[in-house]
């Protein structure tokens, strides 16, 4: 047995290396950038890099505000990310960072999580964070990022419209003034209960935070509108800083806004994660969703950059830098992070022109972080303030344009949105990420799993024609089924049933079935096809298969099923139930089935001729 083990691990370890080696991942893409860099490159880059901290480092803030966390936590990922990330990332614009969606699952696991967590989040967030990376990397090694096309876009709207709804109302705590309160006694998480919660404190409601904090929104939202270029952002926390300043030192009643605790430079001491079994089993469901997550998010960030960029990425290797990225976050005080499409989006429209840029920011961004310990200004900074913007990035979540696309596109679509919205709004957001992948890959599968089959004739000039369901086969005795589609194991049972339906008329002694388009062929869809040669045998009937691919013949001979198929044919007279396909007239293997098929049915009835017509395949 231990032998056996032995062999076993050696095997996964090879095979591991050898995946690990052919996935055709670069591990110093940026190589090839500062091959060619030069001095126009990196003026366009730096300034670019400005505009995008600008944006970045309040962002941060904010963030790390949306997973109630000190505010440093989401400065220092937006600086080590971005300087990280390009170093391992295919796409030139993008930047990594922490975003709404990932930052609002962290608060959403540890506020349900509170009871049953020995630890606070603080303390719990480097082991979170290296797990995270891990994943990442591990993802990005087996190429599982490929496997992202399969979930629907409908599912991402649906969760970024429920966590923006989320951020918004969790918010508001600041907003009014009752942060302490709401703090106290159960942790509120989902939408219901943070909404419920908040109405029992009406009585508790201040005007002062309420004032400020509105003013600040209000700011912001005209700056988006009327100057959309400028760093709005930053501007507007800027400004409400420094109103807050004056408000609290010469307005009565505003001397006890609640503002952020300064920070020490020991945040950026380096430190290894406690890897502790327990700790790792409680964190083990929520890093895989903030990994799967995280790789979602820069997939279809990296992808929209690239086709108005007219560039190209490898999400594999984008997956590799989100992993990289967060493996070096977790050796010092940060949180997960992810692409974030509006510093991206504003990197690409500053006229970035290679990765460097995003080096650049985050070198900037660290030089904010430095600034901010040094000088009197983060405990300046009024919560109501911070709270006031997130909301407003809160409200810019909501697209839509493309909520309405997902509600009418098909009935699928819509019940994959309104399913994943719902599920944000009454669920930690770890859970309903996992209901939202679910259903559409549920529903994916279910559309997949339904081979298209069509029965065709013989015409009187010898040429082949779809079978109309209220005529009648001219040679009753022989049917001509064309497949169509992944014959893989969630079509099988399907497959079967359709064609004994087919082979249920007394009168049919022949079936050809028609596999130059069948494909995905696996051990399921294979036994099937087994079973089905043996049950048609038995009544009678023989199965042909025409238009068979190398693909298909491989499989076939490999399992056996061939032989099956074969039995009862004199291979030393030329005869055969199996026909392959030929490109250059891929209807005249079903030319030679038809022959085939008269003599088994000791009749030369009709002169067989195939006419293939090259604009119109059948």
């Amino acid at each position: 047995m231990i032998r056996f083990f032995k062999v076993t691990l050696r095997k996964v370890k090879r095979e591991t290396l050898r995946i690990a080696r052919g996935n055709g991942l670069d591990w110093f893409p940026i190589r090839k950038t500062l091959s060619a860099y030069n001095s126009d490159k990196f003026s366009y880059d730096i300034k670019a890099a400005l505009n995008v901290a600008l944006l970045a480092l309040p962002q941060g803030m904010a963030y790390a505000a949306i997973a109630d966390l000190p505010i440093y936590y989401g400065i220092i990922c937006s600086s080590l990310a971005a300087i990280v990330a390009p170093l391992f990332s295919s796409s030139r614009h993008t930047i990594l960072g922490p975003t709404n969606a990932t930052s609002f699952m962290v608060f959403s696991f540890f506020a349900v999580s509170a009871g049953t967590l020995e630890k606070s989040p603080e303390a719990y967030m480097p082991l979170l964070v290296i797990m995270v990376g891990i994943m990442s990397v591990l993802g990005a090694l087996f190429k599982v990022a490929d496997l992202l096309q399969y979930v629907s876009r409908s599912v991402l709207v649906g969760y970024i419209t429920g966590a923006a709804l989320l951020i918004l109302t969790n918010q508001l705590k600041h907003l009014l003034g009752i942060a302490e309160a709401m703090n106290e006694g159960y942790a509120a998480s989902t939408f219901f209960s943070i909404a419920e919660k908040m109405a029992g404190l009406w009585q508790s409601y201040q005007l002062q935070p309420v004032i400020l904090g509105g003013a600040t929104l209000l700011l912001y939202l005209i700056l988006q509108k009327k100057i959309p270029a400028l760093p709005n952002f930053a501007i507007s926390l800027t400004i409400s800083a420094l109103a807050g300043w004056m408000l609290r030192m010469w307005v009565p009643g505003f001397e006890s806004l609640q503002t952020f605790s300064a920070f020490e430079l020991d945040a950026l001491s380096p430190a290894l994660p406690n890897f502790n079994w327990n700790d790792i089993s409680a964190l083990m469901g929520v890093a895989f969703a903030i990994a799967f997550l995280a790789s979602l998010e820069n997939t279809v960030m990296s992808k929209s950059l690239a086709s108005r960029s007219g560039g190209q990425t490898d999400v594999n290797q984008d997956m590799l830098s989100v992993g990289m990225a967060n493996i070096a976050t977790s050796l010092v005080a940060a949180m997960p992070a992810s692409g974030s499409l509006t510093r991206s989006a504003l990197n690409y429209e500053s006229h970035s022109k290679s990765r460097l840029s995003s080096i650049f920011c985050g070198i900037l961004c660290l030089l904010g972080f430095f600034a901010l310990v040094k000088l009197p200004i983060v405990e300046n900074i009024p919560k109501t303030s911070l709270a006031a913007l997130v909301i407003g990035i809160a409200i810019s979540l909501f697209n839509w344009k493309n909520i309405r696309i997902c509600l009418r596109s098909t009935p699928d679509d819509a019940l994959v949105i309104v399913t994943t919205f719902a599920a944000t709004l009454l669920t930690r957001l770890d859970y309903a990420i996992f209901i939202g992948v679910g259903l559409s890959i549920t529903l994916f599968l279910r559309k997949a799993s339904k081979p298209h089959l069509v029965e065709y004739e013989m015409s009187d000039d010898g040429d082949l024609r779809e079978l109309n369901k209220k005529d009648k086969r001219q040679i009753p005795s022989i049917s001509i089924v064309h497949v169509e589609g992944d014959l893989f194991f969630g079509a099988a049972d399907l497959f079967r049933t359709q064609v004994q339906q087919t082979i249920a008329n007394e009168n049919l002694k022949v079936i050809i079935l028609r596999l130059k388009n069948a494909r995905h062929l696996d051990a399921t869809s294979v036994l099937a096809l087994d079973d089905l040669i043996k049950h048609t045998r038995k009544k009678g009937v023989h199965v042909l298969i025409s238009g068979a691919t190398r693909e298909v013949y491989e499989v076939l001979k490999k399992s056996g099923v061939l032989e099956t198929l074969q039995a009862g044919c004199d291979r030393t007279q030329g005869e055969t139930n199996l026909f392959m396909y030929f490109s250059e007239n891929p209807n005249i293997s079903t030319r030679d089935a038809l022959i085939r098929a008269q003599e088994l049915l000791g009749t030369k009835e009709a002169d067989i001729k195939i006419f293939f017509d090259k604009n119109k395949e059948k």
